[in-house]
């Protein structure tokens, strides 16, 4: 009795039917899954294939600005933290000079055996100065400008009969302040000369 009479299918020699193990809706086709269709069946194929691919592309541009934008997003964060601890470690650094300024005052008034300690602390002044300068750190002008409350903050106000200068001028400065680069990074706290008061007389 010959295979055929039994009904048994020849093995095949260790290969698979092409089509036989692929994934339903893979939208995966070769030549066996297009033969025997009608050209409106191939159409509609087609118009498949291409919607399929489309929506991969998109999906495709979709990550890729995601993707994106999370970098951008990490590299500004990243920075602003980065920004952040150098303004802090810039804050203590100029908590630090406001002292030394102030010893300066003190030991300028005086003669003697603390002249030499007074030099000495100039010179370390002018350096620390010199290294604020040279990371974009500078003073910001008061005495004599007009106030600006962006780089001042008036912590008194004079009247102008007093001062002798135009309303709005910054006559005292009670602390220094710095710019970081564009950017304020401490006021100046300032003496302003305020509005003058005009008497009314109702007749």
């Amino acid at each position: 009795m010959t295979m055929e009479q039994s009904g048994e299918r020849p093995e095949a020699d260790g290969t698979a039917d092409p089509g036989q193990d692929r994934p339903a809706g893979t939208g995966a086709l070769d030549a066996n899954d297009l033969a025997g269709l009608t050209p409106e069946e191939l159409r509609g194929k087609i118009k498949e294939a291409r919607e399929d691919a489309q929506r991969n592309w998109q999906h495709f541009l979709h990550s890729a600005a995601d993707l994106e934008n999370y970098k951008k997003q990490a590299a500004r964060e990243r920075q602003e933290a980065v920004d952040r601890t150098r303004r802090q470690m810039l804050s203590l650094m100029l908590g630090v000079l406001d002292n030394l300024e102030r010893a300066l005052t003190f030991g300028s008034e005086h003669d003697g055996p603390s002249k030499a300690l007074v030099d000495g602390l100039r010179m370390t002044h002018r350096q620390i100065l010199a290294q604020l300068e040279a990371v974009g750190v500078r003073p910001i002008d008061t005495v004599g400008k007009a106030f600006d409350p962006r780089l001042h903050e008036a912590v008194s106000v004079v009247p102008p009969q007093n001062a002798g200068a135009a309303s709005g001028t910054i006559v005292g400065e009670a602390l220094k302040g710095y710019l970081l680069n564009d950017d304020v990074l401490r006021p100046a706290k300032v003496t302003v000369v305020g509005e003058g008061t005009t008497d009314r007389k109702h007749r």
